[in-house]
Order: structure tokens, then C-alpha cells, then sequence
């Protein structure tokens, strides 16, 4: 993580289309250089409560969270979260591990993170933007959120070329990679 800038306060504003609120840090930035994680305070300079820690900014991989929820990835993910208590503990200790970071900087006095987090998922760009703040091993659907993404085109430019491949979905997946 790296302080952003001038520029990548600039360039954040244009990815947004308004000026940046709480920016704390430069969570992620996308092989290509750009700014496309931020890291915001729990409270916004107005006073407003955010509890969204990371905060996904590159137009390039807001399209693709919108692609992935609007082509069911969430549903198919919280059916998983159901039927899988290995898994539900790993989405569980990441929420746990967003909430303690958040709660570093302030506390909001709440256990509410963001994306669904731990019962269900509702939201893919929390999600990804806390895989790729955090690195692969956190987030277990952000990571494959983030490898679906980097499967539909945008390894090597807004995903690391390295990201781990998406895993199998279970026992309804016919062996094709999604």
C-alpha cells in the first residue's frame, strides 16, 4: 500500500467520475500502473460512516464484478457458502480479518463489512477489491471472483499475470473451467 498522490488522486477521480472520498491509501495497483484499490477511512470527512475498507475504482474491473453478478456468480457462490462448512469458515475469518483492520483505524461500532460478508454474497467488487488488496489466500470468493476475472480477459493488465487460476465449483462442475 502505498500514499496516493496527486495523479492517482486525479486519475481515481476520472475512474470515478467524481472527486475521491477518505482515501487513505493506494490498496492496489493493477500491473499496468493504475490506481484500482483504495483503501478509505471507516468515517468520511463529512462524518459519514463507510465501512467499506476497499473500495474498487477501475472501471475495467467494476465492469467485470457487474459482469459476474449479473451472470449469477453471486447466487451460485452463496448456494456453495450453504452446502460447504470448510469454506464458510474461510469467508467467515476473512470478514473477521476485514472488520479487525477496519476497526484499527476506527471503529464504527458495528460488525456490518460489506460484499455479504460472512452469511452470504451480495457485492463482487468488495469482494475482488479485498482479494487484490490483500493478496490471493484471504478471500475465498474474491479470489475466484478475481481469477474469473483474470480468466475473461484482463490477466496481465488489471490482474496480476500470476493469479491463481479459478478453482472448481464442487460437485455440479462438469470439469470445464468456468
Amino acid at each position: 500500500m502505498t500514499a496516493p498522490n496527486d495523479q492517482d488522486l486525479a486519475i481515481i477521480a476520472e475512474q470515478l467520475g467524481r472527486a475521491p472520498r477518505g482515501v487513505l491509501a493506494i490498496a492496489y495497483r493493477t500491473p499496468d500502473g493504475i490506481p484500482a484499490v483504495v483503501k478509505t477511512a471507516p468515517r468520511l470527512p463529512d462524518g459519514t460512516p463507510f465501512p467499506t475498507l476497499y473500495y474498487l475504482t477501475d472501471p475495467r474491473l467494476t465492469a467485470e464484478a457487474s459482469r459476474q453478478e449479473s451472470a449469477g456468480v453471486m447466487r451460485e457462490m452463496t448456494e456453495r457458502l450453504a452446502a460447504d462448512p470448510a469454506l464458510a469458515a474461510a469467508y467467515r475469518a476473512a470478514h473477521e480479518s476485514y472488520l479487525a483492520e477496519r476497526d484499527e483505524i476506527e471503529s464504527l461500532g458495528t460488525d456490518f463489512t460489506g460484499g455479504g460478508m460472512p452469511e452470504r454474497v451480495k457485492c463482487l467488487h468488495v469482494l475482488i477489491a479485498h482479494s487484490l488488496a490483500k493478496g490471493p489466500g484471504v478471500n475465498p470468493f474474491g479470489d475466484e471472483a478475481v481469477a474469473l476475472a483474470a480468466e475473461h480477459g484482463l490477466r496481465g493488465t488489471a490482474i496480476p499475470a500470476d493469479w491463481p487460476a479459478p478453482r472448481p465449483a464442487g460437485p455440479r462442475e462438469t470439469g470445464a473451467q468456468r
